[in-house]
C-alpha cells in the first residue's frame, strides 16, 4: 500500500495545476478548513467522475513540488480535545469513509486523505456543503447548478437496493392486502386479475420487489417494524408532534414501518379542527376542515417519496395550535425551484427514489411531484387560506400549511377578481408575508392595482385596502407622506429648541413603515434631514439641529 500511495502521490503533482477533486496544502491551519475541504473534494470529484478526491499535505501549490510537512493528523487534536480524524468524521454529512495515509517520500513526510467521490448527495461539513472552483472552496448553496448535477449523477437508487437476507416473511401481511386495495383503486382494469394473483406476483407487478427479491421500498412501505434492521443504517421513522402556538411541546408520537399503513395512522393523530368563517356570505362556505384532506395525504407521502433515508434523520410532522402544519423530510429538493413546479406544473425528470415514487404512484399514494403539489396550492386558494409556504435550506424540504383566513375582508375582496391567476396569488401572498417577489409579478399585480410601493417594501395598494376595511394597516405598511415627518421634526425643534440626531432618529423611527427594517429607517430618517436642511428648514451646529433661520 505504501509505493501505491507514493506512486499515487507522483502522478498527482504532475497534473497541471488544483482541480475540484485535488488540492495541496504544505501544513496544517485548523480542523475547520479540512472538514470543509473534504466536503468541497468529495463533491468535486462526482462532479468530475473521479473515484476519489485528495488533500495532500507537504506539497507546495504554487509549483507542486513535494517539500514535506510537520503535520500528523494521528497527533493532532481538535476542538474538545477529539481526535482529529472523530471530529472530522462526525461532523460530515452524510458520513463518508475518507482514509489517512503517511508516506515518506525522499526523506519529506506527505499525508494524503484520500475522500471518496459522494454518490448520492452532496457532503455537507457543520450543515454547509462546500466545492472547488480552480483553487478556491466556496459555498455549494452558491452555485444551484453545480449541486443539481451531484443529484443527477447518482449512480445508484437507493429505493431499489435488495435486502438479501429479507424475505416475504419479513412484510406485514396486513399492509400487503392494503396495496392490493389501492393498487386495484389506481388500475381498475385489472380489478378481476388481482385477486389471483400470489402475493409474490402482485408485489413484482406493483413494483414493490424485482423478481421476487425484498427492496428498500418494500421495507419502508410494507415492512414490519422488526424488519427495519434490514435498510441500516438507513433511517425509516416518522413523528407527529403537538406544540403549543409559542412552541412549547405538548404531546408526540413516534410511527415506524410499514409507512403505507403509518400515513393513515398519522391522519388520524392530526387535529384536523373545523374553521368556521367570522363573516357569512356567498363566497364563503359556514365551516371547513382547518387542512384539507388531499393536502394531509399529498404532503405526507411527498416527504416519504423524497426523504433522503441515508442521512439518518426522521420525517417530522408539527402541528402548532396557531393553526398550522408543518411537514420535514431530509434531502435537497431536486426541482431547485418551487415556482418551476407550480407555475410551469411540469413534474421532475428526475427523483431521488425512483423505485420508491414509482411503487408510491402504482398505489395511488402520489400524484407526480408537480401536480401534487400544484394542487395543495389550489386547494389553498378554494378556500381564501395562505399559500403553502416551503423552505428549502439546510438539505430539508419543510412545507407549513396555514389552516385559517389571515384576513377574512381581504380574503373576499380577493375572491371577487375574477382575473386573478394563480400565479398572482402567489405573489400577492409573498407580498401579504413581506417576502421578495419577481419583478415581473410586481409589475403585473401593480397595473392591477393591487400593490404599490417601492422594490423591495411592496404593500397593498390603496384602493384594495380602501375597500377592505384595511386602512389603517395600509398607512403602517406604507407610511405617510415626507412632509409629515418633517413636521414632526419641525414641531420638536421648535419645543426644544435643539436635538441632537440621534434624538430625532428615536422620535421618528416607530412611525416610519412597517415594511422597512430598522437600517432603512435610520436611512430614510438621515436623507430626510439632509433634504430639509437643503432646503433651509433646519441647519446644523456642531452634532445639534436647529430650526434654520430665515
Amino acid at each position: 500500500m505504501t509505493e501505491y500511495i507514493k506512486n499515487l502521490v507522483q502522478q498527482l503533482v504532475n497534473e497541471p495545476n488544483e482541480q475540484e477533486w485535488l488540492e495541496f496544502k504544505e501544513n496544517y491551519h485548523s480542523a475547520e478548513e479540512i472538514g470543509e475541504r473534504i466536503s468541497a473534494l468529495a463533491n468535486g470529484a462526482c462532479l468530475c467522475n473521479k473515484r476519489n478526491g485528495y488533500l495532500i499535505f507537504g506539497v507546495k501549490d504554487s509549483d507542486q513540488s513535494i517539500v514535506g510537512t510537520n503535520f500528523d493528523p494521528k497527533k493532532q487534536k481538535a476542538k474538545g480535545n477529539e481526535d482529529l480524524e472523530f471530529w472530522l468524521s462526525s461532523r460530515l454529512n452524510p458520513r463518508i469513509d475518507f482514509k489517512i495515509y503517511d508516506v515518506d517520500i525522499e526523506g519529506k513526510k506527505v499525508i494524503v486523505f484520500e475522500i471518496p467521490a459522494t454518490s448520492h448527495t452532496p457532503v455537507a461539513f457543520l450543515h454547509e456543503a462546500y466545492i472547488r472552483l480552480g483553487s478556491y472552496t466556496k459555498k455549494l448553496k452558491d452555485y444551484p447548478e453545480k449541486a443539481k448535477k451531484i443529484w443527477q449523477s447518482m449512480s445508484t437508487d437507493w429505493s431499489a437496493e435488495i435486502c438479501q437476507d429479507a424475505t416475504i416473511e419479513d412484510l406485514d401481511p396486513i399492509a400487503i392486502a392494503k396495496a392490493r386495495q389501492l393498487f386495484i383503486k389506481k388500475n381498475p382494469r385489472l380489478v378481476e386479475e388481482v385477486p389471483n394473483w400470489d402475493d409474490v406476483t402482485f408485489l413484482n407487478k406493483a413494483r414493490l420487489t424485482i423478481k421476487g427479491k425484498i427492496t428498500n421500498t418494500a421495507i419502508v412501505l410494507l415492512g414490519l417494524p422488526e424488519s427495519a434492521h434490514f435498510i441500516n443504517p438507513a433511517v425509516a421513522q416518522m413523528t407527529w408532534i403537538l406544540k403549543s402556538a409559542d412552541g412549547i411541546e405538548k404531546d408526540y408520537e413516534h410511527f415506524y414501518t410499514p409507512f403505507l399503513l403509518a400515513v393513515d395512522e398519522i391522519y388520524h393523530k392530526i387535529r384536523n379542527l373545523k374553521y368556521r368563517y367570522l363573516m357569512s356570505g356567498t363566497l364563503f362556505p359556514e365551516e371547513v376542515d382547518q387542512y384539507d384532506p388531499y393536502i394531509i395525504r399529498e404532503a405526507l407521502s411527498n416527504a416519504i417519496a423524497h426523504q433522503d433515508y441515508r442521512l439518518g434523520g426522521r420525517i417530522t410532522i408539527v402541528e402548532k395550535e396557531d393553526s398550522t402544519l408543518t411537514f420535514q423530510n431530509y434531502g435537497s429538493f431536486l426541482p431547485v425551484s418551487i415556482d418551476n413546479v407550480i407555475l410551469s406544473d411540469s413534474p421532475e425528470q428526475k427523483y431521488r427514489n425512483t423505485f420508491l415514487v414509482n411503487a408510491m404512484m402504482q398505489l395511488n399514494l402520489i400524484d407526480t411531484i408537480g401536480s401534487g403539489i400544484r394542487r395543495m396550492f389550489l386547494k389553498q386558494r378554494e378556500k381564501f387560506f395562505p399559500m403553502p409556504d416551503y423552505d428549502l435550506e439546510n438539505n430539508k424540504v419543510q412545507v407549513k400549511i396555514t389552516g385559517k383566513v389571515l384576513n377574512v375582508d381581504y380574503a373576499r375582496k380577493l375572491a371577487e377578481l375574477p382575473d386573478l391567476s394563480l400565479s398572482n396569488i402567489i405573489a400577492l401572498d409573498q407580498v401579504q408575508k413581506n417576502l421578495p417577489i419577481q419583478d415581473i409579478d410586481a409589475s403585473e399585480l401593480r397595473k392591477k392595482g393591487l400593490i404599490e410601493g417601492r422594490k423591495p417594501n411592496y404593500c397593498i395598494s390603496a384602493d384594495v385596502a380602501e375597500q377592505t376595511d384595511l386602512q389603517a394597516e395600509y398607512l403602517d405598511m406604507r407610511g405617510l407622506d415626507d412632509q409629515h415627518y418633517q413636521a414632526l421634526i419641525l414641531e420638536y425643534l421648535k419645543k426644544f429648541g435643539q436635538a441632537k440626531r440621534a434624538e430625532l432618529e428615536k422620535l421618528l423611527v416607530d412611525k416610519l413603515p412597517q415594511v422597512l427594517d430598522n437600517d432603512k429607517k435610520i436611512n430614510r430618517i438621515r436623507n430626510l434631514m439632509q433634504k430639509m436642511r437643503v432646503n433651509g428648514l433646519i441647519k446644523t451646529e456642531g452634532k445639534t439641529w436647529k430650526i434654520a433661520k430665515k
